[in-house]
């Protein structure tokens, strides 16, 4: 059997003025980044400069364009690829609580009974809804890059080497070094958390090495990394993702603290 082996990594935007002062943004609040967030954004580009990238999809925000253009611009794999922005990589709406701080919606949270993570402002999006999202966004990139690269780089499946057995050594290139296929997701924080939460509660995503739930379901730090090896099959000409292991979480060795 023929499979497409993909890397995926996710990088969460620079700080915006909105993170630093605790506010929510949400949808509502298309911030830029601040001068630090300008600071994490060239640092994680600088971190990922020798990375080969095939692929790069965006929030079509402002704080997250910001973010990748930062990482594109160092990164030589990236000259000639399209930005996609996808309305679908949008933060979470979080409803009347936007541009309040965070503290407030955990109260609003308290007052309804309910714990801050679930609960959903009036005018906000579920933790459900979000999941939608995610799930579309992942069906719509499998069946482009499944389109795009499965004929010139599928491989037998005897031959395609477990994304397990490829050694996590604190390298920006760690899982993808022999990866064909590897798509740069710029997104959001609360954006993230489900996701993540999606590939290992229902896709049976494999933990990162040395990694518990409680830190892989926690939020990524501003320009937070995340890597996953995805294997797609391909029949009737759509490609169905078979397999998926997670190689790092979280990880921000890029930021200067």
């Amino acid at each position: 059997m023929k499979v497409l082996n993909v890397g995926l990594t996710f990088v969460r935007h620079g700080e915006t003025p909105h993170n630093k002062e605790g506010l929510l943004q949400g949808q509502a609040i298309d911030s830029p980044l601040s001068e630090t967030g300008m600071q994490q954004a060239e640092a994680v580009g600088q971190y990922l400069k020798d990375v080969h990238f095939t692929n790069v999809f965006v929030s079509d925000m402002l704080r997250a364009r910001q973010t990748a253009e930062a990482i594109m611009k160092h990164n030589s794999s990236c000259l000639g690829l399209r930005m996609m922005c996808e309305p679908l990589l949008k933060e979470k709406s979080f409803g009347v609580a936007e541009g309040r701080c965070v503290k407030e919606m955990i109260e609003m949270a308290k007052a309804a009974g309910q714990s801050f993570p679930s609960f959903t402002p009036p005018g906000g999006e579920t933790q459900e809804q979000v999941k939608e999202r995610v799930k579309k966004f992942l069906e719509k990139m499998l069946q482009q890059l499944g389109t795009e690269h499965w004929h010139e780089h599928r491989q037998d499946e005897t031959l395609s080497t477990p994304p397990e057995t490829s050694p996590v050594e604190g390298k920006p290139d760690d899982g993808v070094r022999c990866v064909p296929v590897h798509a740069l997701v710029v997104t959001h924080g609360a954006y993230m958390c489900v996701a993540v939460r999606y590939f290992v509660e229902e896709l049976r995503c494999c933990i990162a090495p040395g990694c518990d739930k409680a830190h892989m379901f926690s939020l990524s730090p501003n320009t937070g990394l995340c890597r996953f090896i995805l294997t797609l099959t391909e029949g009737n000409d759509t490609f169905t993702l078979s397999r998926i292991s997670c190689v790092f979480i979280h990880r921000g060795d890029h930021v200067k603290q």
